[in-house]
């Protein structure tokens, strides 16, 4: 083994030598072999002058899977690129765009990525070896007003963003004819970013693209760009609406990895809700690892789940450091959104150089920002897909050299179950993308866009979903007087246009503005849904690592009053939730065991909130007069009649606890099963429901009309419950902790919880559905 391959096993030992006598939070080491790369010749087509400008930036020749997606976009092949980090997915659209652009001299293309960031890096990278007439510029939100026009009419590469595209360019489409009509490449960079709700938007999006795109006579090639997903052909495919070929052969090379998973101890001196026990915080132990590492001299990059987190994460490590050499503190920082531009620059270059050790990240540095070479990095609690974990820990090592990568698990049930299943982090496939186009509650404003922008024909129906459901929504949105109805097609009725009130990231419902009382100072928007539980008064509310509390929610105005205040504690909502079942879709009987999937109508009330300390402990409740909310979404849910709970052994009156947590469990694991977070979801449970007749744990999609997170759930039922099962037995609290069966955002306080009840539960549900056939 050569002295690189032990660096990431050196710097684990390492780690280990730091942790306080008595503990063992080393849960897996896996060490991952390297890669060696495969590089092929330049393909025939590109032109010298353009392998020459590579050369000058030290890409000698390319490799075979940057070739193999080049020659399908070449040939006019849709195609989408899915290998891993750093392998060098942006040569494989950049070689047939700049060879396009080269041969036809007025030809166009658009670039188009999740976040501005990323679609500036890509921007700066691509000026290096793009011809002077190509004229590469940025059409985005902070794009001057001055410039708009200039990138208008003389940019032959733009790049851009789905918001932009939405609100800025197809509606003014017909200012951009002359770049539609020559328009060869769209490039949807990190596809894989595009899930739930607003991938469905996205979809729906690019298809009103295409649409004016062959308006003006033009027929774009897709090309796709995304870390590895399942079945990326499928998935690109659904999103863009047309038939995608697919390279995820990675030829790039990597370096050896080793790969730990780590879950911080129990702390026997504290107590959480209802006297469960507590952790050491992910964010605590990722400070302390991160202070050995930097002691160490290690690059390390430690990825924290919200900008709080990972300013308070920088903070930790400094003051550590500042006991061990005071040269040291001023080599770590925190990275997050809201630091202005030539900050983060600063910092991705100051990381990139070495000056600085060690910097503590939201996911922010997850996506396309060029950092190579890392010897560490560490991933603080689980990132809400493989593909981000992936695309995270691809930070490491990415010179060729060996690295570690750490995976610190939270108190929550699915990185529990991940750090006590590595097969589920390191042999799983990754999962697939979800998205779910023909969401009526998302295909309605796409398709009032669409018409505003061009008349909806019977011929372009197809194009944005099952025809029969287009058409549904089109009368709806006729009989709502919002489209007008004419023998040549569908019309957009109002002079003023539909796409400001949609917003593609949410479920295009109404806003609530976030304003500072004292200085008027807009700080953000929630979605109207969301307002009742994170900006309701009293609440806690961070902006750009700033807290501050609520003093007033106004909903008649869309208003929520705030003051800055830091204050010790924090909000947890409490709430009221109800179902019903409007339509069962799929209804599968398993003996006395019943599964189903349909559509459901969730009714929340939020009546209180807790008052929190980061230790768990709850200071008081406080009461909250807010009207009611109706979801109408899909959900799948599990009958258990009360025979079987009986040959299960759970008492009658331990089956509500028992049900709150296995509803809960499944909540927390369905992750790993579809590209959600568990705040993408809920879940009500009920001993004797008036839909079914028996005991009922229903899952639903937070979102309306759903975002195909309940769809998946259903077909991946007896490995995620077999997952949630698993999950619970494991843990090693006696009575149900945050790792197992509480969660965060109960709205009963986490009240009443049965594990054992549970455990017995879902093994009586899977012993019923994996025995028997489906009853006809």
């Amino acid at each position: 083994m050569r002295v690189s391959e032990q660096r990431g096993a050196r710097l684990l030992e390492r780690v280990l030598a730091g942790v306080p006598s008595g503990e063992n939070p080393l849960r897996h080491a896996r060490e991952l072999p390297e890669r060696a790369a495969t590089p092929v010749p330049w393909p025939s087509w590109v032109p010298e002058e353009l392998r020459s400008r590579f050369a000058s930036c030290g890409i000698d020749a390319p490799w075979a899977h940057q070739v193999a997606a080049a020659e399908h976009a070449w040939a006019g092949r849709h195609v989408v690129i899915s290998t891993g980090t750093a392998s060098g997915k942006s040569l494989a659209y950049q070689l047939p765009v700049l060879t396009t652009l080269a041969e036809r001299p007025k030809a166009t293309a658009l670039y188009l990525s999740p976040t501005k960031a990323l679609g500036a890096d890509q921007l700066r990278a691509l000026s290096a070896f793009c011809a002077a007439d190509v004229r590469p510029a940025a059409y985005d939100g902070d794009t001057p007003m001055p410039e708009r026009d200039w990138v208008r009419a003389h940019s032959r590469w733009v790049f851009s963003n789905p918001d932009m595209l939405h609100r800025g360019i197809l509606p003014a489409h017909a200012k951009w004819a002359q770049f539609f009509r020559r328009l060869a490449y769209v490039v949807v960079d990190e596809c894989h970013g595009y899930r739930g709700v607003f991938g469905s938007h996205v979809a729906l999006l690019l298809r009103r693209l295409r649409r004016v795109a062959r308006r003006y006579g033009s027929d774009p090639v897709f090309v796709l760009a995304s870390a590895t997903v399942s079945d990326p052909a499928e998935s690109a495919s659904l999103l863009t609406g047309v038939p995608c070929e697919a390279v995820t052969e990675d030829a790039s090379p990597r370096g050896a990895r080793t790969v730990a998973l780590w879950e911080p101890p129990l702390l026997p001196e504290l107590a959480g809700e209802n006297g469960a026990p507590v952790r050491r915080s992910a964010g605590a132990e990722t400070a302390r690892i991160l202070t050995d590492l930097v002691v160490e001299g290690a690059r390390t990059l430690a990825f924290v789940r919200s900008r709080r987190g990972a300013e308070l994460t920088a903070l930790s490590a400094r003051q550590a450091l500042s006991h061990v050499d005071a040269s040291l503190p001023e080599r770590v920082a925190a990275y997050r959104a809201g630091f202005l531009p030539e900050e983060r620059r600063a910092l991705e270059q100051a990381l990139a150089s070495g000056s600085l050790l060690g910097v503590a990240s939201t996911n922010a540095l997850e996506l396309g920002v060029d950092i190579a070479g890392l010897d560490a990095v560490v991933v603080a609690g689980y990132p809400g897909t493989l593909a981000s974990f992936w695309q995270q820990a691809g930070r490491a090592g990415r010179a060729g050299d060996s690295a570690l990568v750490v995976f610190v698990a939270r108190d929550d049930p699915l990185d529990t179950y991940l750090v006590h299943n590595p097969s589920a982090v390191l042999d799983k496939p990754i999962e697939a993308t979800v998205i779910d186009p023909a969401n009526p509650y998302v295909l309605a404003p796409q398709l009032a866009c669409a018409a505003a922008e061009l008349p909806v024909t019977e011929a372009c129906l197809p194009s944005f979903g099952p025809v029969a459901a287009v058409r549904r929504v089109l009368s709806d949105l006729v009989a709502d007087g919002a489209l007008r109805r004419r023998p040549t097609g569908w019309f957009w009725t109002s002079r003023e246009r539909p796409h400001a009130s949609v917003d593609i990231r949410g479920s295009g419902g109404e806003q609530v503005a976030v304003v500072e009382g004292d200085s008027g100072r807009m700080l953000g928007t929630v979605d109207f849904g969301s307002a009742f539980t994170s900006v309701h008064e009293g609440a806690v509310y961070l902006h750009q690592g700033t807290s501050y509390v609520v003093d007033e929610l106004d909903l008649s105005s869309g208003l929520a009053l705030v003051h800055r205040e830091d204050p010790e504690w924090t909000t947890q909502p409490r709430e009221v939730v109800d179902i019903a079942v409007l339509s069962t879709e799929t209804s599968r009987s398993f003996d006395a065991v019943s599964v189903c999937l349909g559509e459901v109508a969730v009714t929340s009330h939020v009546v209180g909130y807790l008052r929190r300390l980061p230790t768990g402990e709850v200071l008081d409740q406080v009461p909250l007069d807010l009207p009611s909310q109706t979801l109408r979404t899909r959900a799948v849910w599990y009958t258990v009649p009360p025979s079987v709970l009986s040959a299960a052994g759970v008492p009658k009156a331990d089956v509500p606890g028992a049900l709150h947590a296995a509803e809960h469990a499944a909540i927390g694991l369905l992750p790993l099963f579809a590209t959600c977070d568990r705040w993408d979801i809920g879940g009500v449970s009920t001993a004797m429901h008036p839909d079914t007749g028996e005991a009922t744990v229903f899952v639903h999609d937070g979102h309306p009309g759903g975002a195909g997170f309940a769809d998946r759930a259903h077909a991946a039922l007896v490995p995620w419950l077999t997952a949630t099962r698993d999950a619970i037995a494991a843990c090693e609290c006696p009575a149900g902790c945050p790792s197992c069966v509480q969660s965060p955002k109960c709205g009963n306080g986490n009240e009443p919880l049965d594990k054992a009840g549970a455990v017995a539960i879902l093994t009586a549900v899977l012993d019923a559905v994996t025995a028997e056939r489906p009853a006809a």
